[in-house]
């Protein structure tokens, strides 16, 4: 069975090519790497638009965009990585090209789940990980992965959290920075979701809103470039103080602008995980619906909480729950 233990300064890489908040609870896989393996060279094979995410941890060596990979040949890709000698992969969201070329390119150690079969021909070590049946966190799963690695036991969300090594590269250009207001609290509102979380309404966040006093709360509404087009109408019946940042940020600008404010409210979506990652308040808005539950997919920060509807909607959570837990901020 291939072992990485003899090799002095291993190179070892993780492999996971989808979303934001997805990669973010991946990033805690990096830090446990270095804590096995001191001297490893740590990489992660990536998307183009997570890259700035994946670029916020220090323990994270170099970054493979897989984007970039799939435009060359198959054989090209093969030569690409075995040029960067790789001597393990950690195949956290299963892919079967990358693990196809992986075993093709001779990395040593390739570990995958049982539940894949491509894995039971292109990986050599198998892990038994089944995460709609787990009660475990994404984050935590993602670490089950390093068992092959020598991780004795699973950390529990504390011991991930204090593992955190996140830093914000980008600064804030003039323009991002005068949105901020120094003597309010500057909260962000992220009401769309991509389809990746359960969305609280519109209506909802409106209320919330008029429900936070703008004496003492700067209202930043954020969104992406497409979510822009879904909001205009809606934030046009907010009050002026509200601020619409919708559609303005670089996914760096996004996470440097976080880090610099007070807090954060969102369903289960990207920009809530890079809010708990950048360690500022921040709250999620879940059903107790599985798979998409807390329990699997709650924010994972220092000041990081949830609140939960005990339904399988959001319908129970109003606006003066919410209002009354971002108070608690200031």
């Amino acid at each position: 069975m291939a072992d990485i233990n003899y090799i002095k300064t291993p190179h070892i890489l993780i492999s996971r090519v989808d979303a934001i908040g997805d990669v973010v609870l991946t990033l805690p896989v990096a830090a446990y790497i270095k804590q096995l393996f001191p001297n490893a060279m740590v990489s992660f094979l990536g998307r183009t638009y997570t890259q700035p995410v994946i670029n916020t941890i220090s323990s994270i060596d170099s970054f493979i965009n897989y984007d970039e990979l799939k435009k060359l040949s198959e054989a090209q890709q093969i030569e690409y990585l075995q040029k960067q000698n790789v001597d393990a992969i950690i195949h956290v969201l299963p892919n079967k090209h990358i693990a196809r070329i992986a075993r093709q390119s001779g990395i040593k150690l390739r570990i995958g789940t049982t539940n894949r079969v491509f894995h039971w021909y292109t990986c050599n070590r198998l892990v038994k990980l089944s995460r709609k049946k787990s009660d475990l966190h994404e984050a935590q799963l993602n670490l089950v992965l390093l068992k092959p690695l020598g991780l004795k036991y699973v950390p529990s969300l504390i011991e991930i959290i204090s593992n955190n090594n996140f830093h914000s590269k980008i600064e804030l250009t003039p323009a991002l920075s005068s949105v901020l207001v120094n003597d309010k609290f500057n909260l962000i509102i992220h009401p769309k979701s991509h389809g990746s979380g359960m969305e609280w309404g519109l209506d909802n966040f409106a209320e919330l809103i008029h429900l936070l006093s703008p004496e003492k709360f700067n209202i930043i509404v954020t969104g992406s470039e497409n979510e822009k087009a879904l909001l205009a109408n809606w934030l046009k019946t907010l009050p002026s103080t509200v601020q619409d940042m919708t559609g303005k940020m670089s996914l760096s600008e996004l996470i440097a602008f976080i880090s610099k404010t007070g807090g954060l409210i969102a369903s289960g979506t990207g920009p809530l995980h890079l809010a708990a990652l950048t360690g500022i308040n921040t709250l999620g808005l879940f059903p107790s619906l599985r798979p998409i539950h807390p329990g699997r997919w709650a924010p994972v920060g220092k000041k990081a909480s949830y609140i939960e509807s005990g339904t399988n909607n959001l319908e129970t959570i109003t606006p003066f729950m919410v209002s009354e837990k971002v108070k608690t901020w200031i």
